[in-house]
């Protein structure tokens, strides 16, 4: 009996047992659906609120950029689980056990909070574009469109040059961010007192934490990751699973690293140049830009820009599919990807077209994407935590109560932020 459906087995490999036992094929085969998940984790609205948290609270919060990466790692192992252990998606596995009504409603958030991430994504590339060639903000917008489409066309030749396209983008990314910190010369010690120490600035550096988790734990890959393993790979017995679920946790473990290394030198390299130099409000993406190449040189800025273009157009691509299948899970329908790519830039060119301001408005779509992670993590927690759901994949007790305390305190800065929001 076949039991891959979306992934090929390597040469001369008969079934998934054969390929999770053989010892040369352990790892490589099932690598990739992390790496596609991480990328929404470094997308450009995690630019933004980084870039401003380092700006203007120095080391401060690096801490919370520590935490909410550990964060993302159990989500997306939580979700990657479900996905393999009922070869259904979250969206699916909520229409099956909730009502009707429900799954619209939920449907309806998700989908506002998708629209919310593509526009943050897509206005990151075209600024990118923008910043590195110098056209104007319509025509980077109009370049960005067309590269995304490009992107999401690989789909049809299959999942594997899809993913070495998005896993070498990210590759862009980690590097040019590996540069930055070369040039900007950090103070290793201070960043490091911060790392561990939780501790806030004010009311401000709570909204910028909250936007910091908003920009991290990512709504739309908690959905879209279970996706990925659903029937990427469905193991012919429990013990498969089991073993499977052990690489999937590599996979989760070193791409979330990467993403969370990528967004501490985000925020380490603002506080090492525009903290350090008097520059306490440098709240966008463009003035970042500007700003580092007196500091740091020609090269430095340039590597920022390269650095945004990647993201955004590798996150916007993952958005779009990630769109897909919440549609699909929620309420059972599609439409063609490019019809959704079509629609969700146009958000995009409405922000260039009012000349509002593009990198305020990527740090606010990450406060509003904060609100989500609750409706997507509540019942990811829950159902993986149902034995009759999960099998022998169940979270065990104390996975139940991490996750329980993320989701806690999630909804918690929420509430908090909603606090200071009306009261002014």
């Amino acid at each position: 009996m076949r039991t891959v459906v979306r992934e090929e087995l390597p040469a001369g490999l008969r079934t998934v047992d054969e390929a999770l036992h053989r010892t040369r094929f352990r790892i490589l085969p099932f690598l990739g659906p992390a790496f596609i998940a991480c990328v929404a984790y470094i997308d450009p609205g995690n630019f933004a609120t980084n870039i401003a948290a380092g700006s203007k609270f120095g080391y401060t919060l690096v801490w919370v950029v520590v935490a909410s990466s550990l964060m993302a790692m159990v989500i997306q192992t939580l979700s990657a689980k479900l996905g393999i252990a009922t070869g259904r998606n979250l969206p699916e596995v909520c229409r099956d056990r909730f009502s009707h009504r429900t799954s619209v409603l939920l449907w309806i958030q998700a989908e506002a909070i998708a629209m919310a991430t593509d526009l943050a994504e897509f206005l990151g590339a075209a600024i990118g574009f923008n910043l590195l060639l110098g056209t104007s903000l319509a025509v980077s917008t109009v370049l960005t469109g067309i590269v995304s489409f490009a992107l999401l066309s690989l789909q049809s030749y299959g999942f594997r040059p899809f993913e070495a396209a998005i896993a070498t983008l990210v590759g862009v990314v980690g590097l040019c961010y590996l540069a930055e910190i070369f040039y900007a010369r950090p103070d290793i010690r201070a960043a490091g007192g911060h790392l561990l120490v939780p501790q806030f600035a004010g009311s401000e550096s709570v909204l910028l934490a909250v936007g910091i988790i908003g920009a991290t734990v990512m709504p739309h890959v908690i959905y879209l990751h279970s996706a990925l393993t659903q029937d990427r790979i469905v193991p012919e017995s429990q013990e498969s699973a089991r073993v499977l679920m052990r690489y999937t946790r590599i996979d989760v473990l070193v791409a979330m690293s990467i993403a969370g290394l990528i967004n501490v030198a985000m925020l380490v390299m603002a506080a090492s140049t525009f903290y350090k130099s008097g520059l306490e409000n440098v709240a966008s993406l463009t003035t970042a830009h500007q700003t580092l190449e007196p500091i740091l040189g020609a090269t430095a800025s340039s590597l920022f820009a390269v650095a945004l273009l990647g993201s955004g157009l590798s996150s916007s691509a993952v958005g779009t599919y990630a769109g897909q299948v919440v549609m699909q899970g929620f309420v059972n329908r599609q439409i063609p990807i490019w019809v959704r790519r079509t629609v969700t830039m146009i958000p995009a060119f409405v922000v260039v077209a009012l000349g509002l301001d593009p990198s305020r408005t990527l740090v606010l779509s990450q406060v509003v994407l904060s609100f989500g992670i609750p409706f997507a993590l509540i019942p990811l927690v829950w159902f993986t935590s149902r034995r009759n759901l999960m099998g022998s994949l169940v979270n065990s007790r104390l996975t139940n109560v991490i996750a329980t305390g993320i989701a806690v305190v999630i909804v918690s800065l929420n509430v908090f932020l909603l606090t200071q929001v009306f009261s002014g």
